[in-house]
């Protein structure tokens, strides 16, 4: 059995990712957060401490699950495979490329495992969606929409204020950034080859602050499939919002709420007779877990997806999002001197 440290107790770790590690059998040891108030809040029975050093002195923890801002992996995941633990890392790898480049050296050089949480891999409607792809043909469309509501001054719990992922410094951008990975690798994992064109345009339309809080990504694989993201910060929660089309000469795939944390949501397969394709309800965490656990435990097929591949698509995305920002700088400036 894995032995699991957890650094980052925000909501993600305390409502997703601890519940899926549970589930899965592992055997949570410790955990670490800059606020001992976070820490208390994960209803696990485990070290807490504010203290790095401390966390990776921990007896028995084999594997470190990093869940804080995604311009802290950096540190963490250095610190953790300079102590020989296994990390699995949340999205994005981290605010920058530069970050993620030194992370993927800092496990290379140690010889530890290193993977990201894209926990969208593993969720059983995606899982089941992957093998129905042959019936569709030849695939020549990807359509991903994930959206949600983020205002400036979201916060879980109603506590003090700290939506960080609105904060450039920390997250590294808006709602691309953060929600766009989910679809970049999820497209990747199902057609078996990732996109490697790829144009950004974003927008700051709804929410006032300066990250963008919404936008639409262009994508073409080398084959020739098109993929086409939305998402969005600017979308009402209670409106349809998450959606995932596969679409093919011989059919199309719709899966419906399969986007996000939780399992559920639907799964159709639209042919001359459409069919309701049932899955499991495991939750996706849970699989995530499993398989980066049996990774651990000497298993090197049960996670497949090499750190390097993620640092490819992350790079991919984040030249993609400078071009824009340039673009929209250029336009900006033209649009003042016409004033």
């Amino acid at each position: 059995m894995t032995g699991w440290a957890v650094a980052g107790c925000g909501w993600v770790a305390r409502d997703h990712a601890l519940p899926g590690l549970l589930a899965a059998g592992a055997d949570v040891l410790a955990l670490h957060d800059r606020s001992v108030a976070a820490m208390d809040r994960m209803p696990v029975d485990a070290l807490r401490t504010t203290d790095l050093d401390e966390l990776l002195a921990t007896p028995g923890v084999d594997a470190v699950y990093v869940a804080t801002p995604n311009a802290a992996h950096r540190p963490l995941v250095e610190a953790a495979a300079a102590a020989g633990k296994a990390v699995l890392c949340e999205k994005p790898l981290a605010a920058d490329v530069i970050d993620a480049q030194a992370m993927l050296a800092a496990a290379r050089e140690a010889g530890v495992l290193l993977g990201t949480a894209y926990d969208q891999r593993w969720h059983p409607a995606h899982t089941a969606l992957r093998r129905l792809l042959p019936q569709l043909g030849t695939v020549t469309a990807v359509r991903v929409v994930y959206c949600c509501w983020l205002p400036a001054d979201w916060t879980p719990d109603g506590r003090a204020h700290d939506n960080w992922r609105v904060d450039r410094s920390v997250a590294g951008g808006g709602a691309a950034v953060d929600l766009a990975p989910h679809g970049l690798d999820l497209a990747g994992v199902l057609l078996g080859e990732d996109v490697t064109d790829l144009h950004v345009l974003l927008q700051s339309t709804v929410h006032d602050y300066a990250v963008d809080d919404g936008a639409l990504l262009h994508a073409r694989t080398p084959s020739g499939v098109l993929v086409d993201l939305h998402v969005a910060y600017n979308t009402p929660d209670a409106l349809p919002r998450r959606r995932l089309e596969i679409v093919g000469t011989r059919g199309m795939a719709v899966a419906v709420d399969t986007m996000g944390q939780t399992a559920g949501g639907s799964l159709t397969l639209l042919a001359p007779d459409p069919l309701d394709v049932p899955f499991d309800g495991a939750s996706p965490f849970e699989a995530q877990f499993r398989a980066f656990g049996a990774a651990v435990d000497g298993d090197p097929g049960a996670w497949p997806y090499d750190p390097e591949r993620d640092l490819s698509l992350h790079r991919l995305l984040m030249e993609a999002l400078a071009r824009e920002e340039q673009a929209r700088g250029t336009r900006t400036r033209k649009e003042h001197r016409g004033a």
